[in-house]
């Protein structure tokens, strides 16, 4: 099963524990959306003003195994289609080629979030904290 990951989840970062060892390949690459601040991990947000800005989202492809999916709904608070959630977990394609194509998480308005300044959730995070 194919995944986009474009924070906490990010090697070097607070939730890429429950990834390591488990991610049977890794590929950069970069989504539709933009980034919102919401404290130690971020939310991609595609609505109308990513749209018409072409918003991108740097992060990477990884494989895993399917059996741990239900690890990941659980974390991004995703309980499945019709339910409430935090995240929604939508089918998207790669912005550079889309040949690469996945699952990713993600919100459908900021929430009153904070902007991220550019495509990288890591960057950003890293300059927040010094």
């Amino acid at each position: 099963m194919t995944l986009f990951i474009y924070g906490s989840l990010l090697p070097g970062l607070s939730n890429h524990g429950l990834l390591a060892g488990r991610m049977l390949a890794m590929t950069p690459g970069r989504v539709a959306g933009r980034l919102v601040d919401v404290g130690p991990y971020p939310a991609l947000v595609r609505d109308a003003a990513a749209a018409e800005k072409g918003s991108k989202a740097r992060g990477l492809w990884i494989d895993v195994e399917l059996k741990f999916l239900p690890m990941l709904d659980e974390l991004e608070d995703f309980a499945g289609l019709e339910e409430p959630n935090d995240y929604d977990r939508v089918w998207t394609a790669d912005a550079d080629d889309p040949a690469k194509c996945g699952w990713v998480y993600v919100w459908p308005d900021d929430r009153g979030k904070p902007a991220v300044d550019g495509e990288d959730w890591a960057r950003y995070f890293d300059e927040k904290r010094r």
